[in-house]
Order: C-alpha cells, then sequence, then structure tokens
C-alpha cells in the first residue's frame, strides 16, 4: 500500500514532468501547426524581413520531395520525403530497404503548374499508376548548420496509386515529442525511432484509396503515451489509437466518411481528452480514453484538409471545397451539437480550401479557397474585423499561416511570404521573395523560421 507521504510524491513529480514537458513543448514545434496546435509560436520571435540571400542561416538541398512541414526539437529537424530510385516494375525483383545515394537524390520532373481557380493547380490526381519504385525517407537534420545527423529509409517500394498533381507521395509531416519522433508515410505505414534514429516498432494500416487518385496528406497525433491516425478514405474508414512505446493496438473506431486530409486534434477540456476530428459528412470528437463519441456535428463541405484548433474552450473547424464554411464550437456539451448554442458563430464565405488558419491573440485569420485573400475575425464573437483583403506578391496559398509577437506569415506558393500585423486592419509590415516555390507550412522556433521549398529547406534568421 502507498503511504501518503509517497501518494503526494508522485502526484508531485508527476505534474512536475507535465510542467516540465509543457514548457519543453512551446520552445519546439513538435508538430505541423505548433506546440499549441493553433499556428502560433509562443516563445518565438523570427525574423520580419530577408530574401534569397538575406538573414539566410543555412540552405540545403532535401533529396526528393514532400509536402510536409519541418519539425522542431531542440536542435533536430525532422522531414520526411519520398525519393524515387530510378527503377521501374520491370526493373524490380526484390525490395530491399537501403539508404538514399547521391545518384537517386533527383527531384522528380515538375508538371506544369497555374494558380487556378482556387490558387493550386487544376485539382487533377494523376491518372497512370506509378511504376516507379521509391524510398520513403525521414531525415534529421542538425538545427545549427543545416547537415544531415541520420537518414533513415522506411520503407521503399512502388506506391500503389498517383497523388495530386501538386503533391508527392510524401505529404504527411513528422511528429516529435521530444522522446521518439514518428514517422507516417499513410498506406507505407507508421513508423517510430528514437531520437537517435533507431526503430522502434512499425504499424502498417494497408492501402488507401483516395478521391480521384489525390494521394494522402493526413498526419499522426499525440498525447501523452497515445498516438491517434485518421484512416478517412473510399474504403473502410476508422480512427485508430496506439500505444506510443509499443505500437500496440489501444481502440479504433469504425467510420463512414469521404476521403479526408484532416488531421486529429488532441485537447483537454473539462477533465476530459478528446480527438476530435473534421470530416465531410460530420465533425467527431471522441474519448482519448476508450474511443467513445463524445460529441458530433455536421455543417462541413467536401474534401476536409484543415485541422480542427482549439482555444480557450472553443474548436474552430473550417473547409472551402464547392463551398465554404466555419463552425466555432463551444466545448462542454455531449451527443448531436447540429441546431444548437454550443455552435458559438459560423461563417460561409471565403474559407480555406488547404490552408488551416491560425488563431492568434484573439483573432482567427485565414485565407479564401487556396487564394492570397484573407479575412480576420474575433475568434470569440465572429465579429468580422477584416474581410476577404488582397495579400500582393503572392500567388496562391497551400501552406498554412504562422503566428509570433504581433505578427502572422502567409506564405505562398511561389516562395514570397507577407508578414502582416495582428491589428484591427490589414497592416502588411514586409513582403519577402525567397525565389523558390513552397507548399509545405512553414516553422517558427526561437528566432529561426524554417520553410521547406520544393528542393531546399531555409533556416532564416536575423
Amino acid at each position: 500500500m502507498i503511504s501518503a507521504r509517497g501518494l503526494v510524491l508522485s502526484t508531485v513529480c508527476t505534474l512536475l514532468a507535465t510542467v516540465t514537458v509543457g514548457a519543453a513543448a512551446e520552445e519546439n514545434w513538435g508538430k505541423w501547426r505548433g506546440p499549441l496546435g493553433t499556428g502560433e509560436g509562443p516563445k518565438a520571435d523570427p525574423p520580419v524581413k530577408w530574401s534569397a540571400t538575406e538573414n539566410i542561416k543555412w540552405k540545403v538541398k532535401i533529396p526528393g520531395r514532400g509536402t510536409g512541414t519541418p519539425i522542431v526539437w531542440g536542435d533536430q529537424i525532422f522531414i520526411q520525403t519520398a525519393v524515387p530510385t530510378g527503377k521501374k516494375i520491370a526493373e524490380i525483383s526484390t525490395t530491399v530497404p537501403g539508404p538514399v545515394l547521391a545518384a537517386q537524390q533527383q527531384t522528380p520532373t515538375e508538371r506544369p503548374r497555374g494558380e487556378g481557380r482556387r490558387g493550386g493547380g487544376g485539382g487533377r490526381g494523376t491518372t497512370e499508376k506509378p511504376t516507379e519504385e521509391h524510398q520513403f525517407v525521414i531525415m534529421s537534420i542538425d538545427r545549427k548548420s543545416g547537415k544531415t545527423l541520420w537518414q533513415k529509409t522506411a520503407r521503399q517500394e512502388v506506391p500503389h496509386e498517383g497523388h495530386h498533381q501538386d503533391h508527392y507521395f510524401s505529404s504527411a509531416s513528422a511528429l516529435t515529442d521530444g522522446e521518439q519522433v514518428f514517422a507516417y508515410f499513410g498506406s507505407r505505414g507508421l513508423y517510430a525511432y528514437d531520437m537517435k534514429g533507431n526503430l522502434q516498432w512499425s504499424k502498417d494500416f494497408g492501402d488507401m484509396t483516395t478521391r480521384n487518385n489525390f494521394g494522402e496528406g493526413s498526419s499522426p497525433a499525440v498525447h501523452g503515451n497515445t498516438i491517434v491516425v485518421n484512416w478517412d478514405h473510399e474504403g473502410e474508414d476508422f480512427v485508430v489509437a496506439l500505444n506510443k512505446k509499443t505500437g500496440d493496438e489501444i481502440w479504433r473506431q469504425k467510420r463512414d466518411e469521404l476521403t479526408s486530409w484532416s488531421t486529429p486534434l488532441i485537447i483537454e477540456h473539462g477533465g476530459k481528452t478528446q480527438v476530435i476530428v473534421a470530416a465531410a459528412k460530420k465533425v467527431i470528437s471522441y474519448d482519448l480514453k476508450d474511443g467513445k463519441t463524445i460529441w458530433e456535428c455536421s455543417g462541413l463541405t467536401g474534401n476536409v484538409i484543415p485541422t480542427p484548433i482549439y482555444q480557450d474552450g472553443m474548436v474552430y473547424v473550417t473547409s472551402g471545397f464547392r463551398g465554404f464554411a466555419l463552425l466555432a464550437i463551444k466545448l462542454g456539451r455531449t451527443g448531436n451539437l447540429d441546431d444548437t448554442d454550443a455552435i458559438v458563430w459560423r461563417h460561409g464565405k471565403g474559407t480555406p480550401y488547404v490552408p488551416t488558419p491560425v488563431v492568434f491573440d484573439g483573432k482567427i485569420f485565414f485565407s479564401a479557397s487556396n487564394n492570397a485573400i484573407i479575412s480576420s475575425f474575433d475568434a470569440k464573437t465572429g465579429k468580422p474585423i477584416f474581410e476577404e483583403a488582397r495579400l500582393e506578391g503572392l500567388s496562391g496559398l497551400y501552406a498554412s499561416p504562422v503566428a509570433a509577437k504581433d505578427r502572422v506569415y502567409f506564405v505562398g506558393r511561389n516562395g514570397t511570404t507577407a508578414v502582416i500585423k495582428t491589428a484591427d486592419k490589414l497592416e502588411v509590415l514586409a513582403t519577402n521573395e525567397l525565389g523558390e516555390k513552397v507548399d509545405a507550412s512553414p516553422a517558427i522556433v526561437g528566432k529561426e523560421l524554417f520553410v521547406r521549398g520544393h528542393e531546399h529547406l531555409y533556416c532564416i534568421s536575423n
């Protein structure tokens, strides 16, 4: 039996560990929407101005191609990528994982792109069946120098289906809590490594069949000792929770959805930890402990990509394909929330298709579809601060905005970033041209901004 003194000491140690982990998380960028899940770097102060030659601490070429966010913890940056090997199906007799050779570090031939009606490139998936073998790679890069610390090939194979014309076979972001780093390649599996790159376990969930061969893009989410994966596609859907230490399945819930690309959000509210998954038919909150539904509501459009955001008791969900939707949901209720006052406010115009909004300084900032036309609303009331203002110099948006200090950073597909002030009107502080196309969302840690272009990773710092 534990003594009263032992129980107190155990409780104190648990609280101290929680506080320490929380503080460390705020100083890093362990998941694609940052430590708070809102797109904010709470302790970051990156540069306001830069160019292809000014305030570039280092620039390194990344093999292959991918659109996942750089993930930062301490002095390590984690990048996922898919690297073509040059081997076609007819030439492959065995599939053996191995290092990426220098001769294989080419970028795939790019298709012609235009901004299109949604700021993207026309919205088509590749119709031809892939025939080339790829290495699905996670890299650890030294934050100080840009040098590769380690590089692991999680799997080497020919993908079973194509991808969206503007993306490739590696759209998800890595994930770390400072103890483990998780590489997720969808149909190619989930892989858990220690921080030195030693494989601890892996999990194969099967093959997805995505709508129109658009490919895969959802990333996993982690909380405590649980990692969660959402598996919405054109086949049997589910959301699954795993033990992050062993990969053992804790629970699995069936879903009835269309293909979605939204990453689950895990938050604590009212003493209960919830997994919130946004999709076309329903937004559903699951209990992280057992997977049971806590609440659900409808109201989004098709092809849901943006991730839910939580702040101050409210969850914000958005979509922007064949219609527009933004719902601000107050937590604390259970069951079906449709037509209840749990939906505090909603907006049906100029919401994002691909980018996830940023919630910062009491405001929510978002783009219209995939265009460089942005709005800012009061996050609590839904009152417009400014609506559908154009950011000059940016051509389309896939990257999600990030925020720090009193600033929000919007990165265009042409590699130009607009830095705006979080004021009561649109005030552009700087427009910075990098000179390379960018589709991945940036990361901000300390005094540095990390931007992943089509070919290079940039560390931008004063």
